[in-house]
């Protein structure tokens, strides 16, 4: 199993949930607001504020979906502007299931 960590533009969210959810037996996401910055940084003549909006999107996925969810949020994604985000693969070595108490390296 592994969790699928991105963070992409705000305006991107509603494609890209519509553009996952139509994967077969997609195990579903959680979406967070967040903020931060990159290498690049924004126009220090304006008023400076470093941190960007972002949604971070978590998935936990079954390694054999994790290249179709990857290709699927870079595809989406991408506006070919600066600050389109991040994808991250990491792996997860167990889960649990609160509501039946299972555990286990493929708890999705």
């Amino acid at each position: 199993m592994k969790e699928i960590r991105a963070y992409i533009q705000p305006h991107k969210i509603n494609q890209l949930t519509m553009a996952l959810t139509n994967i077969p037996g997609f195990p579903g996401m959680s979406v967070s607001d967040c903020s931060g910055f990159g290498r690049n940084r924004t126009d220090q003549s304006q008023d400076y504020k470093p941190f960007i909006a972002k949604k971070r999107i978590e998935i936990f996925a079954p390694d054999e979906m994790v290249d179709v969810i990857f290709e699927t949020i870079m595809k989406v994604a991408q506006s070919k502007h600066h600050g389109d985000g991040k994808v991250f693969i990491i792996n997860t070595l167990e889960g649990g299931r609160i509501s039946t108490g299972e555990r286990g390296p493929e708890v999705v």
